[in-house]
């Protein structure tokens, strides 16, 4: 089993939340939440923070903390083949200044604002509609029930 600790950026302005494009080595395009790994060390708080910089070039401040969700992975369906537990930690962000842009050298293709009402059509990851359920009902256990993932929704 894998296993991955990682901080992620719940940005919402005017009905409209932030979401970044990753495309695969492959060349497979999945909208997400900006975040990624909490390195060796690192404060998960600080992650975010500079993961949000890195993947979308904004500058941001941390309003929050939503929650955290685990969640096991089947090796069947994982990506490595391997099962793989995931442990993403979820903090409500304000963006506070700098232009969004893809990351350099990296899997972000693309940064967009996207109107809520639009997200469920998109090809996207589980981690976006996580993160949308715990900005909406901000529970005081900071604890999402599961998000069931199929359709449109991808790991």
């Amino acid at each position: 089993m894998s296993f991955r600790l990682a901080a992620y950026a719940v940005c919402i302005e005017d009905e409209r939340a932030l979401l970044a494009r990753h495309v695969s080595p492959a060349g497979e395009s999945t909208w997400t939440l900006p975040g990624g790994r909490v390195e060796h060390g690192e404060d998960p708080f600080d992650t975010v923070i500079r993961e949000v910089a890195e993947e979308t070039g904004c500058d941001a401040v941390v309003e929050r903390l939503l929650g955290v969700d685990s969640r096991v992975i089947p090796a069947a369906v994982a990506r490595a083949g391997v099962e793989h537990q995931n442990v993403g930690i979820f903090y409500q962000i304000r963006i506070t200044g700098g232009q969004l842009r893809p990351e350099p050298n990296g899997e972000i293709a693309e940064s967009i604002w996207t109107p809520i009402a639009d997200i469920a059509d998109l090809r996207r990851s589980s981690l976006v509609d996580i993160g949308l359920a715990l900005a909406q009902t901000v529970p005081a256990t900071g604890h999402v029930a599961p998000v069931p993932v199929g359709g449109l929704i991808q790991h």
